[in-house]
């Protein structure tokens, strides 16, 4: 599921907000080890206060929902990485993490994020898959 995981393009992010709403937004994200990390890259928002950054500053617990649908429902699966967050606003592990994402997303080597980047520690993880290979 691992292998899956780093190979899908797009999860989503769920974030809790301060009255207690869950907040969900899909992510261009990349996994090492136990981290994912997901920038704040330049794609149109509605606003550039993002409500996902003012959630994990107010509650770090979130979790990443990474699947893949297919009209063939024996290839379908699903993982969740529940984890706490921590915003990467400048420093070595930012840097590292947008040098990931760079060689994942070819839109990121065209044009580098220049946002924070969220770096979820991943503490549990709960997946499916109707053919587990």
């Amino acid at each position: 599921m691992r292998d899956r995981v780093r190979a899908a393009r797009v999860g989503r992010l769920a974030t809790v907000g301060p009255q207690e709403r869950p907040h969900l937004v899909p992510i261009c994200f990349a996994l090492e080890g136990d981290v994912v990390y997901s920038a704040v890259d330049e794609k149109p928002k509605r606003s550039t206060r993002l409500r996902r950054l003012a959630n994990i500053r107010a509650n770090p617990h979130v979790a990443v929902l990474v699947d893949h649908y297919d009209e063939d429902w024996t290839q379908l699966w699903w993982v969740r990485l529940d984890g706490t967050a921590r915003i990467l606003e400048d420093g070595p592990e930012r840097e590292h993490a947008l040098a990931l994402l760079r060689e994942k997303y070819e839109q990121y080597r065209a044009r580098p994020p220049t946002g924070p980047v969220i770096a979820v520690c991943v503490e549990r993880r709960r997946d499916w898959a109707a053919d587990p290979q």
